[in-house]
């Protein structure tokens, strides 16, 4: 087809694409077992390139990084079919590979082939955080481990359906390998069920718009992702402009690990230069280079919100990403905490594009997800002996920007999950809440204020049980930008024998033990600052006093950066 399309025509094809994917996301979190998935919506779902794998289509609901990481899946799972008779209509694969396929290996993704009279015409994919594969921890976020295997169950690309049917016997590895086999089997079904979903809203729209002209859609969204993505790089003053940051330590070792970005504007295209980062390490902070270009999409993306989210956003984007460092590791180096090294990618990026233009971006958020597990099994009548693990992430103050103050108890800007409700996580789990609340002066001071972080306090109601965290922000706070200042540091606290304690690797610890009654604390970092504080209108330094945002006068505050 070579007539052009009108704006009209091609804006009402991609909402309609876009749907296609939101109701995937919809129909996983509303029938998944796992509240990761079904509260927190840690999942996502797109279209994908038949021929090179790249992204066509994702959700506006789903996990972001997914999105761009499911990229490389897509072509991982098409080069794994191919010795072994190619994509077949009605076979879907699986497998939560994290060196080829990106991310860690709870999040499995579901990639199926989609044909039209016979041909394929892009790929379908699924992606989702189950909640146990089991490896040495429960919930699998282990801060000691020093190889892939001592994390999770590695599943490389197989099918799971062959010609419409289940596969039981790849079925039976999966249930074998998780203490939550009930879990696993909804979460599974689930995103089944929203593949399956996804192709009939698909082939349902191009039997109204025809196959080509829906393909030609996805071409010009592409282009125009392009076209805007270069308008934007050339906005931006040539030059160089490089930050670092750190990482508190990699949970064997308590030396901090660099993440390092030179990013170079020349005319209408970027270099991301990250060659000055540390090497691989032995810790499980390591990412693959797959996540890290996924990362810096998420970055692109919250820098550039107007352009369309596709493929087209790297286009312009060139990658310097050298071998065997901590953000391009090889297998068996471990990768479960791959969130906290992603979020400091996008920290350096946002700092570095505020030294070409501080309008446009915005300070740093808080860094981490503090990934939380607390595990037992449970003594109450009717269920003694039953294995139970929650699993959690929690959240804290973004950074201030030049339209505004941060905000305060934020998600992660790695994606658009939200926080699990506490009541979810009480009626779920033998624990109790005694504290959710703003933590007062967490947030970096500045013209415009980073938002504030949040103070988590779990009591344990069990007669025992075991924990696990992998944070970070325990020894480098977030950046302000513009002369803002610097956001708290994270801080965790357990409590034993009536003594509160915190971690060696001060945001890192497996094994701890609570009894019933005992604590954990979380008190997360707030964003940091945005501009000189000295701009800071009295009015809004009144309003901060008067809601209980800040408690000290910022001229007798500590300055953290």
């Amino acid at each position: 087809m070579n007539d052009a399309l009108d704006p009209v025509t091609l804006a009402v094809l991609r909402g309609r694409l876009e749907q296609v994917a939101d109701e995937m996301d919809a129909t996983l979190y509303r029938s998944a077992f796992n509240p990761i998935i079904a509260e927190a919506h840690d999942a996502c779902h797109g279209l994908y390139d038949a021929v090179s794998g790249d992204t066509l289509v994702q959700g506006k609901s789903g996990l972001p990084v997914f999105v761009g990481a499911m990229a490389f899946a897509v072509r991982m799972t098409a080069a794994a079919a191919a010795p072994r008779g190619g994509m077949v209509d009605g076979d879907i694969w699986i497998s939560n590979d994290a060196y080829d396929g990106g991310t860690h290996a709870n999040d499995f993704k579901l990639v199926r082939p989609f044909f039209r009279s016979g041909k394929l015409y892009c790929y379908m994919a699924s992606a989702a955080h189950w909640h146990d594969v089991g490896g040495a921890v429960p919930g699998n976020y282990n801060p000691a481990a020093t190889e892939c295997w001592q994390e999770a169950v590695q599943i490389p690309p197989v099918r799971i359906v062959r010609g419409g049917e289940l596969d039981a016997d790849v079925l039976a590895i999966l249930r074998a390998n998780t203490r939550l086999p009930e879990s696993l089997w909804g979460d599974l079904n689930g995103q089944l069920a929203a593949l399956e979903l996804g192709t009939k809203r698909l082939h349902g729209l191009l039997d109204e718009y025809g196959d080509a002209r829906v393909l030609q859609a996805m071409g010009e969204l592409r282009s125009r992702a392009l076209k805007l993505m270069r308008a934007h790089i050339a906005s931006l003053p040539d030059g160089r402009y490089s930050f670092e940051d750190l990482l508190d330590n990699d949970g064997i070792t308590s030396e901090p690990l660099t993440i390092a970005l030179d990013m170079t504007v020349a005319g209408e295209r970027l270099l991301l230069d990250f060659s000055r980062s540390s090497p691989q390490c032995a810790g499980p902070v390591n990412i693959s280079r797959a996540t890290a270009v996924a990362a810096c999409y998420v970055a692109l993306k919250h820098l550039f919100p107007d352009v369309p989210a596709n493929a087209g956003v790297l286009d312009a984007v060139d990658f310097e990403i050298p071998d065997r460092l901590v953000i391009s590791a090889e297998r068996p180096r471990p990768m479960g905490g791959y969130t906290e090294t992603i979020l400091r990618m996008i920290d350096v990026i946002f700092s570095a594009a505020a030294q070409a233009d501080p309008a446009r971006a915005v300070a740093q958020a808080y860094g981490t997800i503090n990934a939380l597990s607390i595990a037992g099994h449970r003594s109450d009548a009717g269920r003694e002996g039953q294995r139970w693990v929650m699993f959690s992430f929690f959240g804290g103050g973004h950074g201030g920007h030049s339209g505004g103050d941060g905000l305060s108890h934020g998600n992660a800007p790695i994606s658009t999950a939200t926080i699990p409700p506490l009541e979810i996580l009480e009626a779920a789990y033998p624990v109790r809440f005694t504290e959710w609340s703003l933590r007062a002066d967490s947030g970096g001071d500045g013209q415009f204020r980073g938002g504030l972080g949040a103070v988590y306090e779990i009591e344990l109601l069990e007669k025992d049980a075991e924990v696990f965290v992998f944070g970070e922000r325990g020894s480098s706070p977030p950046k302000g930008i513009a002369g803002g200042g610097a956001g708290a540091l994270n801080v965790f606290r357990y409590e034993n024998e009536g003594a509160w304690h915190v971690p060696p690797m001060v945001s890192k610890m497996r094994g701890i033990r609570l009894a019933r009654g005992e604590r954990v604390r979380l008190e997360t970092p707030g964003g940091g600052g945005w501009g000189d504080a000295a701009e800071r209108r009295p009015e809004q330094r009144a309003q901060d006093r008067a809601m209980g945002y800040v408690s000290v006068e910022p001229a007798k505050k500590k300055d953290q950066q």
